[in-house]
């Protein structure tokens, strides 16, 4: 079965527990251009193509690292613009935001992103408005929310697995980040980013292996190129933002690459190819009905 490979594409001082003011932004040390240039040798290396959401921030500065990975036969998604939470966004403040990205994105390589995630996975019920932002600027699919419970983010009981979602302006693919049903009322994340690096790899591994095996199901993992980067500056501030940010920087690449090579990987709209209503009931999604 194949999976969902996602990259959200930053700097390591745009993550949201380093909260460092965009002011702040311009002076700082880039590094994005070194660690995507790992993520990208590690791809080639196990053959695998990926959904990349790029910041337009980052497009803007790097245009020549988008072509590239554009060039690499990679799939290319918005990861907004500024890296703003959206339920701290109005919805004119989102739609600006969202269609500067875009545009900043399209400049870089000469494609329109289709899809799109959220920054912090901040499409929660304070936020679903954003869905039919998303439509209305021509995203087909969207990998914004995590169905658990999080401090920042997550909306419980929100299906697990893919679906169609209708909005004022249309149809959108919605594409959950992975997740395993522990108990009935207990669904652990398996996605990858903090859970990998933080987590044993046998956790994140099992935990593909029931939603493949069992469920039937693919698995949408995604991570950051700033997690491969051992190197990086130290700025976050505070015990557990710190623990967040940097514990399993050392053993994150390793860790993605017997990933790669023990399970199958794509894009996210190769595995879910659904851009026109026609192609709902061959994908097997469902536009309402129980929750999985």
């Amino acid at each position: 079965m194949r999976n969902i490979l996602s990259v959200d594409v930053e700097e390591y001082f745009h993550a949201t527990e380093v909260r460092h003011s965009q002011d702040s932004w311009a002076v700082l040390p880039s590094r994005i251009e070194l660690q995507t240039e790992i993520v990208l040798d590690l791809l080639e290396r196990n053959q695998t193509t990926a959904t990349f959401f790029i910041l337009g921030w980052v497009a803007d500065r790097h245009p020549r690292l988008v072509r590239k990975i554009a060039e690499a036969g990679h799939e290319i998604g918005c990861h907004s613009y500024a890296h703003q939470l959206i339920y701290n966004l109005t919805p004119a403040e989102f739609r600006k935001d969202t269609r500067r990205a875009v545009g900043a994105i399209e400049q870089a390589c000469g494609k329109r992103p289709r899809v799109y995630r959220a920054p912090s996975y901040s499409i929660t019920m304070r936020s679903m408005w954003a869905m039919d932002i998303l439509t209305e600027c021509g995203f087909t699919h969207d990998s914004s929310i995590y169905p658990i419970r999080h401090d920042r983010y997550g909306i419980p009981g929100f299906t697990r697995y893919a679906k169609m979602l209708e909005t004022a302006s249309g149809r959108i693919c919605e594409v959950p980040v992975a997740t395993v049903r522990l108990r009935r009322n207990t669904i652990a994340p398996i996605g990858g980013g903090a859970y990998l690096r933080l987590l044993p790899y046998s956790y994140t591994a099992a935990g593909m292996r029931r939603l493949n095996h069992s469920e039937r199901q693919p698995a949408c993992m995604y991570f950051h190129p700033w997690e491969v980067d051992p190197g990086q500056p130290r700025i976050a501030a505070g015990p557990i933002s710190r623990l967040r940010t940097y514990w399993g920087l050392n053993t994150m690449a390793s860790k993605l690459d017997r990933l790669l090579s023990e399970f199958a990987f794509s894009t996210l709209t190769s595995v879910y190819p659904v851009t026109e209503p026609a192609l709902v009931a061959e994908a097997g999604l469902v536009e309402s009905g129980p929750r999985q």
